[in-house]
């Protein structure tokens, strides 16, 4: 069972990410309180009903490739079918093709729910989201009639096809060529691999984006360009032709996420697919990222909703398993294990771990819409500048933490989490890919600091540090040990913060091993420290509001206490890891031949 924590979300919406700021925003006036909820509710509702119940069978009976053709697991199909029915692939995606036009704010919840209720499912999705930002941001008009609106009614998807077997992350060594017909078109001929649902029979066409060399181009990054290959040519008209010279010829067998196929592409092998430009020549990894950062954001969503999907289902074993005596004799027969304290421990560090991941990313969130329509040109930037800071540390520490969350699952469950049969397994085994795709996390920590902390000399990261100290201070002017504790230990993670972006801006140029050896460390800092930022916001709320409702708002004000003692605390020893002069050095004491 998955039951989407809509009041937690309307509450982070709300209080912590300013929808009604949002809502005051030109073009989404109507983008209300209101208007969130009942979005919320019909995605929780379809979410649970429909995606959920396929979760366990997509790992059990997961897609599967015959001569060239990849069928989805049983029941996905169809489910495709009404997720496009309902018009959720066009939430946050504009009217004028046929989109709702709702801001990213409202539409993030919606996504954590997509994820949360079946991770495989949700990758189909996740990639066309990314293949239409990129079409609408460097796309001919011509192209964004052909391919937006058809992307956002769900009757075709798209892929983000980069990776090739001796190209990973170095994008320099990308070698799929596109040679020109003389007609405006191209013909591509090469292999890509790793593409999530780059073949399957849930939709009529599917929309690659490629990355390739024309002749002549320029060596490394700087001369790749970016192409959409369709998997049936598209006529004039828009209907669809003969199939396209692009073919699947293996689907990779995995660990986790098995309904969702990861192809084996290959193009060009009957006299090459044809393609045509997206933007200009030499461009492409400039278009591409815009996919990637789409990509980044929401695979961070992934992570908070994979750690949300295994704390609820631990949570539910935790009430209903009896096993020992409770360690203070307050009983003499056994008890629910979640009377146990350490079971306690790990429950509430999955529930902390949880909301904070979703509070940093529905803020993030809030920025980015603040970024494209506030009235104001300054304004924008400044936003613009503060969601691309956080972009990497969503994405790199709510997955990280996913791989903690959905292992204390499993540890909660005892040995039956270690059976399949249980579903705790699953969630565990779902997430460990999320730190790798679209960018390590070594690879987030590294854009985190070169291009969002030294390139500007730490300016966004000192302003977000000043919102903290204002927190604090709003700390210090309440009573009680939740308040207490909270604002010794974001305290000491502001200085902690503060004292590594010093660092990094200092030492980047004059000593980068030693930077970058503590490179994920910092990232897992700012994630700590800004995600327990969120969670003091939310004390503070929750104060005010505990009489309307004692449950929910005590929920909170102890959710971020445990936060503060269990896990802000770590903020000194990621600095020392960071700041310590033999940090460097330690990382890179053992010789290769050493290891």
């Amino acid at each position: 069972m998955y039951n989407a924590p809509i009041r937690d979300m309307l509450f982070v919406m709300k209080e912590l990410a300013g929808l009604e700021d949002i809502a005051a925003l030109p073009g989404f006036e109507d983008a209300n309180l209101e208007t969130a909820q009942a979005v919320l509710e019909e995605s929780a509702r379809f979410c649970g009903e429909v995606l959920a119940p396929l979760n366990v069978e997509g790992d059990r009976n997961p897609s599967s490739w015959r001569d060239g053709k990849v069928t989805a697991t049983p029941g996905f199909a169809d489910a495709f079918r009404q997720f496009a029915e309902g018009g959720w692939q066009g939430v946050q995606h504009p009217i004028d093709y046929e989109g709702q036009g709702l801001p990213k704010l409202i539409a993030t919840p919606c996504v954590e729910m997509l994820n949360a209720s079946n991770l495989s499912f949700a990758l189909c999705p996740l990639l066309t989201d990314g293949a239409i930002e990129a079409l609408l941001t460097a796309g001919t008009e011509e192209q964004k009639q052909a391919y937006v609106p058809k992307l956002i009614s769900g009757e075709w998807t798209g892929t983000m096809n980069l990776t090739e077997p001796q190209a990973g992350s170095d994008l320099a060594l990308v070698r799929t060529r596109a040679e020109p017909t003389g007609d405006g078109a191209y013909r591509i001929f090469g292999t890509k691999i790793f593409i999530t649902w780059g073949e399957h029979d849930m939709a009529k066409n599917i929309a690659h984006l490629v990355l390739a060399r024309t002749p002549g181009a320029p060596e490394g990054v700087k001369g790749i360009s970016l192409f959409i290959v369709p998997k049936f040519l598209v006529n004039a008209d828009g209907s669809l032709g003969e199939r396209n010279d692009v073919h699947c010829v293996s689907i990779e067998h995995k660990l986790g996420i098995k309904a969702s196929p990861t192809a084996v592409l290959q193009f060009g092998d009957h006299g090459g697919a044809l393609g045509h430009l997206i933007g200009e020549e030499n461009r492409g990894l400039e278009y591409m990222f815009i996919m990637m950062n789409a990509a980044r954001f929401a695979v961070g969503l992934q992570g908070v909703s994979v750690s949300d999907r295994a704390y609820q289902q631990a949570v539910a074993y935790a009430k209903e398993r009896v096993q020992s005596r409770p360690v203070d004799g307050s009983a003499k027969q056994s008890v629910a294990i979640i009377q146990h304290p350490d079971v306690r421990r790990m429950l509430s560090t999955m529930r902390g771990l949880t909301e904070a991941s979703r509070a940093l990313a529905y803020v993030a969130a809030a920025h980015c819409d603040i970024a494209h329509r506030h009235p104001d040109e300054a304004k924008r930037a400044e936003h613009q500048a503060i969601y691309e800071f956080l972009v990497p540390i969503v994405k790199g520490w709510s997955t990280e933490l996913s791989i903690d969350v959905t292992s204390l699952g499993v540890q909660v469950h005892g040995g039956m989490g270690f059976i399949e049969e249980t579903g705790a397994a699953q969630y565990y085994r779902d997430a460990r890919i999320l730190p790798i795709y679209e960018g390590t996390t070594a690879i987030q920590a590294n854009d985190l600091i070169g291009r969002k902390t030294v390139r500007d000399g730490g300016a966004v990261a000192k302003a977000l540090l000043a919102g903290i100290a204002q927190t604090v201070e709003q700390l210090g002017q309440q009573q009680g040990s939740a308040f207490a504790s909270m604002q010794r230990h974001l305290a000491q993670g502001q200085r902690s913060l503060e004292a590594a972006v010093h660092f990094v801006v200092e030492n980047t140029r004059r000593d980068p091993n030693a930077v970058f050896a503590g490179s994920v460390p910092y990232l897992k800092l700012a994630g700590i420290v800004l995600g327990g930022w969120q969670m003091a916001r939310a004390l503070l709320v929750a104060a005010q509001k505990q009489a309307d409702d004692p449950s929910f708002y005590g929920a909170k004000i102890a959710t971020a206490q445990f936060f503060a003692e269990h896990v802000l605390s770590q903020a000194s020893a990621f600095e020392a890891a960071i700041v310590s002069a033999k940090g460097g050095e330690g990382v890179l004491a053992l010789s290769e031949d050493q290891f």
